[in-house]
């Protein structure tokens, strides 16, 4: 009888990424995808422990899973990604209705954990230390006809006091190059517009094969890539942020205009504290940079609020830089005290109620920032890969909504015209709000696109296996220069 699943996935772009590989794994076992999420035999959660509310978001979910499993015989949990490594045998401690328990290392092993756990009547927990073994492939089950994630690199060999990724994660392991270009150029062949590059510190690319400007080189490559138009990456470190990777940025025309370059703090002394490896003159020397060679750049950051032991005057220090940045966005966080980390044992643990008013100040700045830069864009034209799901408004406001090539989110009335999502169009911009744009006056072009037609057909691109962000075994294969560039 075949078993149903459903995948809730929290955190990052690699825990999405993870999630697509954990269906592809399902489907190839068997499985197919419930039509109701709340139906489904095998309920699988892909937690991210980065924040103290991913625990009690899965506990508590956990706990309204409880009756309804009671209910049905057969059915199964499995608790995966960052918070399963962490917490281990801790979750069917915890929860004993929970069925299986996998890490970050050893994603492949789901279909079997969980065919172990119904046969042998108990629960599986199973959490490896390190990449015991390097999957040239894994199938994936890509959730977009027109967006692809792509790994070039898993784990991270930083130290920031505030995290705990990188225990989680493990150090940074590198995909080969020629790997990286099969998965992207897979992706294009099957009409898939925009990939994104992943990595925990994406510009870090090639630490492992000893290549300081293998990132650089990529994403030149990137640009021979035949029908692929739009690539981005996530998350850079301002560390091994260098001059050859704006050089490709600025001169490679399918590598949009887009940068989240995360601060976190805009004060030396807290950087230090953070073990953030550069200061504010060096962040903002970055931005510089970039605007000189890509002058309508949209730039994004993260920034902490109320670190251990942050004062007044640290906290003046990141509305200042938060001023002279003029960010497009900013995701702003609380500062979160995560046991095992070295920020948690800090003294001066500030009060909730000093680092709430402070978050909220900081908010503030940034509304009035962002709103500001998308008032700017008002009265020009911009292209609008259109996508779903972004516009929660769409059906009353009778809207479709899309990004831009520097990321910005844009809604944009359609009127007549039959355009699906994976199409592309251009509009005028005739509002900027503080986090999108509005374009009502109707389209100045619509193209229709494969994507657009696959997703209309319901189909999603089935030639790009995935490598779980490993590398493959062997020394790696030049990069090829782009046509036109020197490849520096």
């Amino acid at each position: 009888m075949t078993r149903s699943y459903t995948i809730r996935t929290y955190g990052c772009q690699m825990n999405v990424h993870d999630s697509e590989r954990m269906a592809g794994l399902l489907e190839s076992a068997g499985y197919v995808r419930a039509d109701e999420s709340d139906e489904a035999d095998v309920v699988v959660f892909n937690t991210c422990a980065v924040r103290e509310n991913a625990d009690n978001k899965l506990y508590g979910n956990l706990g309204h899973l409880a009756p309804r499993k009671a209910a049905k015989p057969g059915m199964q949990i499995a608790v995966g990604g960052c918070l399963a490594q962490k917490d281990r045998d801790t979750i069917v401690a915890k929860a004993p209705w929970v069925d299986v328990v996998f890490g970050t290392h050893n994603v492949g092993a789901l279909p079997t954990l969980l065919e172990r756990a119904r046969h042998n009547e108990r629960a599986e927990v199973e959490i490896r230390e390190s990449l015991e073994v390097f999957p040239s492939t894994l199938p994936a089950r890509r959730e977009s006809a027109y967006a692809g994630w792509v790994s070039i690199s898993v784990g991270c060999n930083n130290t920031c006091t505030f995290c705990i990724v990188p225990s989680l994660r493990g150090k940074e392991r590198d995909r080969r190059p020629g790997d990286v270009l099969a998965e992207v150029s897979a992706l294009a062949a099957d009409g898939v517009l925009e990939v994104t590059l992943l990595g925990q510190n994406v510009n870090a690319y090639g630490v492992e094969f000893g290549d300081r400007e293998a990132f650089s080189k990529l994403l030149r490559a990137c640009g021979d890539v035949d029908g692929l138009e739009r690539v981005r990456f996530t998350s850079p470190h301002p560390r091994e942020f260098s001059s050859d990777v704006i050089a490709a940025m600025a001169e490679t025309p399918n590598v949009c205009p887009q940068l989240h370059m995360p601060l976190q703090s805009g004060s030396d002394r807290v950087l230090r504290e953070m073990r953030r490896s550069y200061r504010s003159s060096r962040f903002l020397s970055i931005i510089d940079e970039v605007r000189a060679s890509i002058p309508d750049a949209a730039i994004s950051t993260d920034i902490i609020v109320g670190f251990p032991g942050e004062t007044e005057e640290d906290f003046q220090a990141t509305l200042d830089v938060v001023e002279r940045a003029r960010f497009a966005q900013a995701f702003t966080f609380q500062y979160s005290q995560r046991p095992g980390t070295p920020a948690a044992t800090l003294p001066d643990q500030l009060p909730k109620k000093v680092v709430q008013e402070r978050y909220m100040r900081l908010v503030e700045l940034q509304e009035r920032i962002s709103w500001e830069q998308n008032r700017a864009v008002e009265g020009r034209e911009v292209e609008v890969l259109v996508s779903t799901g972004e516009g929660r408004k769409d059906a009353e406001t009778r809207r479709m909504s899309g990004r831009a090539r520097d990321g910005r989110l844009v809604h944009f009335a359609p009127g007549d015209a039959p355009v699906r999502p994976g199409d592309v169009v251009t509009v005028t911009i005739g509002y900027g709000a503080p986090h999108h744009l509005v374009a009502d006056d109707g389209l100045l072009s619509h193209r229709r696109t494969r994507a657009g037609d696959a997703f209309e057909a319901g189909t999603r691109p089935g030639g790009a296996p995935t490598g779980l962000g490993l590398p493959g075994f062997g020394a790696p294969a030049p990069v090829p220069a782009a046509a036109g560039c020197d490849g520096n």
